[in-house]
């Protein structure tokens, strides 16, 4: 299905660490992190919390594992900062990124997003931000400015939809990438967010699948995801309630994903990206879940 010389497995350290709520994975340290992802047998990961910041000792230790960097989150500001600010900022990770041997950023527009906010809903009640025409023009623009630096770089920057943000539906999600350049910008295609959205993750992929630059595999429980509405949870609440898991255990059809991705000729990572809380979902053990999963309907 895939050629395994030029799409590669990876998986996330926020199974075992989480960015936005540190108390969760709290106890465990970068090394047993990156060691795990290893030994469940994956061979690149992202970044997290517990990482060195200096580049030379994380390449270091993952070189050791056979491990290497995929991609790393950006939370880029085009909306509420100067431009000018946006790319010294986003250049510094790309020399980050360089330094590892990455050639892949996932960029997520955070400018008045409500998915770290503890006390908001994320599906009932409050309504997350939306862009008004000149905001669109300005974000759009942006990203493309951002998209050319990434590209003389070497690299691809992949715009991340997510839950919360500006950008979070297919509705959204088909605007941005319309008015964003096809060799500039590209997609982070989450399988859960999409789900999380309640869009169907299938539909997405067949319009995008040319410009799919990185894949987050994230299943989604959805009978908690209707708990989330039911209860006003915020995006947070619905982490540490376990809303998301590793590929096959939860509700998304994930074989047409993958036999549209080999068609379409896809390069490059398969990450899986299934927060949870670690004291309640172990995690080399989902981890190898997940890893035997891919094995078994992509053969990879």
């Amino acid at each position: 299905m895939f050629d395994s010389s030029k799409v590669f497995l990876g998986i996330a350290p926020i199974g075992w660490c989480n960015d936005d709520m540190p108390d969760l994975g709290a106890e465990n340290t970068f090394k047993q992190i990156i060691s795990e992802m290893a030994l469940a047998g994956f061979t690149g990961c992202e970044i997290g919390n517990k990482y060195p910041s200096d580049p030379a000792v994380l390449k270091k230790a993952l070189d050791l594992r056979g491990m290497r960097i995929a991609s790393r989150w950006y939370s880029s500001f085009i909306l509420t900062r100067p431009i000018e600010e946006e790319t010294a900022s986003f250049n510094k990770e790309l020399d980050f990124l360089e330094a590892v041997g990455a050639n892949r950023i996932n960029v997520s527009e955070q400018s008045y997003s409500i998915q770290g906010k503890l006390d908001t809903p994320i599906l009932t009640g409050a309504k997350k931000y939306v862009m008004n025409d000149e905001e669109w023009d300005r974000f759009c623009k942006g990203l493309n400015v951002l998209g050319e630096i990434a590209a003389k770089r070497g690299f691809k920057l992949c715009f991340h939809h997510h839950m919360g943000t500006v950008v979070q539906s297919a509705e959204e999600t088909d605007r941005m990438m319309a008015n964003t350049d096809a060799d500039k910008v590209f997609l982070c295609y989450d399988t859960g967010h999409f789900t999380f959205a309640g869009e169907d993750p299938l539909a997405m992929l067949k319009k995008y699948a040319d410009r799919v630059g990185h894949v987050h595999l994230k299943d989604m429980r959805l009978p908690v995801v209707d708990e989330a509405a039911k209860n006003g949870w915020s995006f947070l609440d619905a982490v540490r309630n376990g809303a998301f898991t590793v590929p096959g255990d939860g509700n998304v059809d994930f074989d047409p994903i993958f036999e549209l991705l080999s068609k379409a000729g896809y390069e490059g990572w398969l990450l899986v990206e299934a927060e949870q809380d670690p004291a309640k979902a172990d995690p080399l053990e989902y981890a190898m879940m997940g890893r035997k999963y891919i094995k078994e309907h992509t053969g990879l």
